[in-house]
């Protein structure tokens, strides 16, 4: 704030000078409320700035996204923690190297329960367990994620861990793509799932279910999304990389300022990226999802973009990941791979021309925010 005014953190077009490309970098998403810093720089010109052309691409489910990246048809992709390690893995469809040098967001999940298990009494995973020894041979259970083995089906297995439940035997684990999550619910064909927002929100002020854990109290500050590349591209087109990234960490600081957060809300709310009710979006974002303000329902501050360095793909986050797939896939030699996949280097690079481009369009604001990773 300045004299009682919004800093202007829009960025200077004419600060940062780089020969443009004519054909944009094609960039897929998943439509959740992590996904704001990719529309904030393409809606509000830091890509521009860094001298790129960026063309956005919807996806509903980390399939396409997968399937795109692997075949060339995107450059980069918004996708869940795990997924790097995922390709490189093979786990996915294809195996193939797959990297990132930027989190673009910590934390953000929740499991919701139905409205009819809340009903019943069921409350937290001690109380389903209770549900399920009662209803043992009559009927089963069944929760959703997006991705397997990603940050949304650790943080459900240990929740459901934490009552002695068995994942996968004694409840069941589907694949649902987020946006799928709520007819899915409502229609009785899954009993929760752990999702990102706005899904909660969503069913929770549709009255169908509510909201009973959040990744806030399940894994502070984990791992949760990454822009993934080809390790390809970030070998033969590293200039445009190291811009990519510089980007997007210009447009995390901004959506993590409180003053920026309803203009974030409304950009995300537009037909052709979440097209959900602006008040699902602001819930997840800026307030309470309940009336009564309590903290197990509250969503505020889920998302994280940029503070607590958040942005570093660093070796803590990595073995946050790595640990849990170790769990289940039991190697018995540590692959030297995984030392590859987030990769600091690439995020270094582009925080240089970040704090370069800062100190050249006098932005005190920016270069404040960069100088908060060293």
């Amino acid at each position: 704030m300045v004299n009682g005014r919004r800093a202007n953190t829009r960025p200077n077009p004419v600060s940062f000078r780089v020969v443009r490309k004519t054909i944009p970098l094609r960039i897929g998403f998943l439509p959740v409320n992590d996904c704001a810093p990719l529309l904030v720089a393409q809606e509000f010109g830091f890509f521009k700035k860094y001298g790129l052309a960026v063309s956005l691409k919807r996806e509903s489910s980390w399939r396409p996204l997968h399937d795109q990246l692997f075949y060339k048809e995107l450059e980069a992709a918004h996708v869940p923690a795990a997924f790097p390690f995922l390709a490189n893995l093979g786990v996915t469809p294809a195996r193939w190297p797959c990297v990132t040098g930027l989190v673009l967001s910590l934390q953000g999940n929740a499991i919701t329960l139905s409205r009819e298990l809340w009903d019943s009494g069921v409350r937290d995973a001690a109380s389903l367990a209770q549900r399920l020894a009662r209803d043992r041979g009559k009927r089963s259970y069944a929760f959703a994620v997006d991705l397997p083995f990603s940050s949304e089906y650790f943080l459900l297995c240990q929740w459901l861990r934490s009552a002695g439940l068995a994942p996968l035997s004694q409840v069941r684990i589907l694949k649902v793509p987020p946006a799928e999550m709520f007819p899915m619910l409502k229609l009785g064909y899954i009993d929760g799932f752990c999702c990102g927002e706005p899904w909660t929100s969503l069913v929770v002020q549709a009255g169908a279910g509510v909201c009973a854990a959040t990744s806030a109290s399940l894994a502070p500050l984990h791992p949760e999304k990454v822009l993934a590349v080809r390790e390809e591209f970030s070998r033969r087109r590293a200039d445009e990389h190291h811009r990519l990234i510089a980007a997007l960490l210009e447009a995390c600081a901004f959506c993590d300022q409180p003053e920026n957060r309803p203009e974030v809300c409304e950009l995300l709310a537009k037909r052709q990226y979440l097209d959900v009710p602006l008040e699902c979006i602001q819930a997840g974002l800026m307030g309470s999802v309940t009336p009564d303000h309590s903290p197990l329902n509250s969503l505020h501050g889920l998302n994280i973009f940029h503070r607590h360095r958040a942005n570093d793909p660093s070796p803590a986050r990595a073995a946050w990941l790595t640990g849990h797939l170790h769990r289940y896939f039991r190697w018995r030699k540590r692959p030297v791979w995984l030392d590859h996949v987030f990769r600091h280097d690439l995020f270094a690079a582009g925080q240089k021309l970040f704090r370069v481009s800062a100190q050249q369009s006098g932005n005190e604001n920016a270069l404040s925010q960069s100088c908060e990773f060293f």
